[in-house]
């Protein structure tokens, strides 16, 4: 079962996102990984931003959770983790229909370039991979990250949000997404 979250999963979220990360320790440049991964100041910071949060539920605790966010005219999906105990067994893949499925704007989604499997997934469900110049204005424009994590990092976008690109660069008098 797929939840909102609530105030009261504030800590469980954290730990949830703390343990999923674990599977980028490895595979995103030494530089950008910290411990813990996510601290409790930088989730109330996300929440505060707009993120808000889903959960998935497994015999009623929390197994895995990825958030949702409004920024000018697209959404964000951030922070998608799952406890490692519980990762590929479709958790992740209901979560993001979950949420996908109930907005009809643009959905991009940032995650790191060294994460191949992170990649497949999203691509497995339906998102493709924007073009690297594109990508930097992306992430510019609709996140707020370091330089750095631009270089590193990847975007990927919905079908919605390349048929309003398309549309766009056919009608250059229409408002090109961006």
């Amino acid at each position: 079962m797929v939840r909102q979250c609530l105030d009261k999963d504030f800590e469980v979220i954290l730990a949830i996102i703390n343990d999923g990360a674990e599977a980028y320790r490895s595979v995103i440049p030494l530089d950008r990984w910290k411990e813990p991964y996510m601290g409790a100041d930088e989730l109330r910071h996300e929440i505060e931003k707009g993120v808000s949060f889903s959960g998935a539920e497994r015999d009623e605790l929390l197994v895995g959770v990825m958030g949702i966010q409004l920024v000018a005219d697209v959404i964000l999906i951030r922070h998608a983790y799952v406890r490692t105990a519980c990762q590929n067994q479709g958790i992740g893949g209901h979560l993001l229909r979950h949420l996908t499925d109930r907005v009809d704007l643009p959905v991009l989604i940032g995650t790191w370039a060294a994460a191949l499997w992170a990649i497949r997934f999203y691509e497995r469900h339906g998102f493709t991979m924007v073009e690297a110049d594109e990508k930097d204005r992306l992430l510019k424009t609709y996140w707020s990250i370091p330089e750095r994590q631009i270089e590193t990092s990847v975007v990927l976008a919905d079908s919605c949000w390349r048929r309003t690109r398309e549309i766009g660069e056919r009608d250059p008098d229409l408002p090109s997404q961006g």
